[in-house]
């Protein structure tokens, strides 16, 4: 029986954040109790099924702790013994209770929002919580007995220096986190900070943040694996990886995407409508997914890369076709020796353009597809 990943999403937030495109709405209990029973009538639809890895992803799901909890357990069946159970967590709802209550019902990693241990910083991105609180939810985790704790942070945010950067990455770095996510900031349509006036760095301030960032964390222990996540020896998120290894997987909820029966389909982004109907209504977003430019879109997110003459060879494309286009990227961009590929922290930095030179992606495509 192949395994596969399962994503829940769980759309209740406290507040939006100004940055944020992620489907959400406010939570409310009544509401929420009734969404997990949707959850757990879709999940249990999928008979047959094994998950070794499960990811709640949001929203703020820790705010349903009880609920997922009871979740958990009504599947359980369903999820290998030694899966990897994820769960993102907002500082300021992430109590001891709650975090210990969670890891007894079988979630094992913790990936908390910190963003930045910066209180200015934090306040402008519309954060609830503060740095002090930020550093007590690892904390709070690690006292709890979770091994798997992983921390988010942004980078090219509002009101952000190079040396704030350093005294946020020095910070994160010396509390008990395993896995730490350095996203850098994309203003999304639509959203608050789209209608703003902000002030950014430029291109080669944020060219510069994210080197630092590298550096740091390298420094610190922090593995690079893939463009913008970190881990010691042996923490990697085995569920992203999925995604980036194509690697069949379910999601649930409005805005949940899935690979799985050899197609990608998602979920309206609609509470309301997915409440109402099990199984959840869905739409094929790719039905020919996993082919050669998709597997090297992805593949080179990682800092494994791919086995380039491989690809060719499973797809029936001309090596001299890839060693054109390769010819077409700096040297500086990346690594290649005979076989595999990589990008190289410069390369990762513009890995769209990378990306594009290698496959018939086009760019606007890209930041939808691997986002």
């Amino acid at each position: 029986m192949n395994k596969l990943g399962l994503y829940v999403h769980i759309p209740f937030c406290l507040s939006k954040c100004p940055y944020c495109d992620f489907y959400s709405v406010k939570y409310d209990e009544d509401t929420a109790k009734r969404y997990i029973k949707a959850v757990q009538a879709n999940i249990l639809g999928y008979s047959g099924v094994k998950f070794d890895t499960v990811y709640f992803g949001g929203g703020t799901p820790i705010l349903l702790w009880r609920e997922i909890c009871g979740l958990l357990g009504s599947i359980g069946d369903m999820i290998d013994p030694d899966a990897e159970i994820s769960l993102e967590a907002n500082p300021c709802v992430t109590s001891a209770e709650a975090a210990a209550a969670l890891l007894s019902c079988g979630v094992n990693r913790i990936s908390l929002g910190l963003q930045s241990m910066n209180d200015t910083e934090l306040i402008a991105l519309g954060r609830r919580h503060n740095a002090k609180q930020g550093a007590k939810a690892v904390e709070i985790c690690h006292n709890a007995g979770f091994s798997d704790i992983s921390a988010d942070i942004m980078i090219g945010t509002p009101c952000q220096t190079r040396e704030s950067l350093r005294h946020t990455l020095s910070a994160v770095t010396k509390l008990p986190a395993t896995h730490i996510s350095a996203y850098m900031l994309k203003i999304e349509p639509d959203t608050p900070f789209a209608k703003r006036e902000l002030s950014l760095p430029s291109e080669d301030g944020y060219a510069d943040m994210y080197l630092d960032t590298v550096e740091e964390l390298k420094a610190n222990g922090f593995t690079q694996y893939e463009i913008s996540n970190f881990a010691l020896k042996g923490h990697e998120c085995r569920h992203n990886l999925k995604y980036w290894q194509c690697e069949e997987y379910i999601g649930v909820g409005p805005a949940a995407h899935s690979f799985y029966g050899g197609k990608r389909y998602a979920v309206k982004r609609d509470i309301g409508e997915f409440m109402d109907n099990v199984p959840q209504r869905t739409y094929i977003t790719d039905d020919c997914p996993a082919g050669f430019d998709e597997r090297v879109m992805l593949g080179l997110r990682l800092s494994e890369g791919i086995d380039l003459y491989a690809l060719c060879d499973r797809f029936g494309i001309e090596r001299k076709m890839a060693d054109e286009r390769l010819s077409k990227i700096p040297p500086a961009l990346y690594s290649f020796d005979g076989n595999r590929l990589r990008l190289t922290p410069e390369g990762f930095l513009v890995s769209n353009a990378v990306i594009g030179i290698m496959t018939d992606i086009k760019k606007e495509d890209i930041w939808i597809r691997s986002y």
